[in-house]
């Protein structure tokens, strides 16, 4: 695969929630995770992040382990540490104090100098109401499509 190519997507998460901040961070990786990822075997499903010492860290990701990886292979779930500025890791620790905010990964893909970088979405639950109504409104824009494309 391409560096293009690599765009892993947490599908669930804009549907979840109602994302207000979105910031990119670099990862910590060992040579066989930045392999995989590259292959785009990696999963953001049931992943979060969480502010712990001052350091922001990926829980729950999934990083398979790399097909002709030896002895020197990784540990396909384990908590992963993220680059961000002190600046930012405030506002982020922040945001979180407030209730019902949290700190979402939205999608991971490799930078244009080759690293690998992950997108985090500061957000909010969203209701059953609010999930209904984003769903309505997605079915009359692709019934709105199919109508005028005729």
């Amino acid at each position: 695969m391409k560096a293009e190519q690599v765009n892993i997507r947490n599908r669930r998460a804009r549907f979840d929630y109602e994302i207000t901040d979105t910031y990119v961070a670099g990862m910590v990786l060992t040579g066989t995770e930045i392999k995989s990822i590259r292959d785009g075997k990696a999963s953001l499903a049931d992943s979060y992040c969480l502010v712990e010492n001052g350091e922001v860290w990926v829980k729950g990701m999934n990083i398979s382990e790399y097909f002709y990886g030896s002895y020197n292979n990784h540990v396909a779930r384990r908590d992963r540490k993220l680059l961000l500025n002190r600046k930012e890791i405030a506002r982020i620790a922040k945001a979180v104090e407030d209730p019902g905010y949290t700190v979402i990964p939205l999608k991971v893909f490799i930078s244009d100098r080759g690293y690998a970088k992950i997108q985090i979405g500061v957000g909010r639950g969203k209701k059953q109401y609010d999930k209904r109504q984003a769903i309505r409104e997605r079915e009359d824009k692709r019934s709105m499509d199919r109508f005028f494309k005729k």
